[in-house]
């Protein structure tokens, strides 16, 4: 067991505690195999303004403040990937559309599906909820 000095324990704490303030509270639990809809904030120029994201998510890793999810979708054809860290201040909302049940950390094996399947993801039932 690695045995640390007062002030590594000390500057530990403090990262902690900083960390512990950047963290978001008001997060929608969702997990792996969710449909969610991501709200993005877009800033051009001066103006602000909301940019949804909708797809699966098909990763989560990280804890804390490091922790990040990738969302999958189909658009025109064409399989699109995005990465975005849980507890930044660029995403406004996340909002779960359907919940999925899967058996798996990360679906990677969506990519390489093609059409209705690249979504397919069973949904969780009514009695799998209460």
């Amino acid at each position: 067991m690695p045995s640390f000095k007062g002030s590594e324990v000390m500057t530990m704490n403090i990262i902690y505690k900083i960390e512990k303030e950047q963290l978001k509270a008001n997060l929608a639990p969702f997990k792996v195999g969710d449909t969610v809809k991501v709200h993005t904030r877009v800033v051009e120029g001066d103006k602000e303004r909301i940019q949804l994201f909708t797809g699966i998510v098909i990763a989560r890793r990280g804890n804390g403040l490091n922790a990040d999810f990738t969302v999958r979708r189909i658009s025109y054809g064409e399989g699109v990937e995005r990465v975005f860290p849980l507890n930044s201040p660029r995403i406004a909302k996340i909002e779960v559309e359907r919940r999925g049940e899967v058996r798996r950390a990360k679906l990677n094996y969506l990519r390489d599906r093609k059409g209705k399947q690249a979504m397919a993801v069973k949904e969780k039932s009514q009695a799998a909820k209460s």
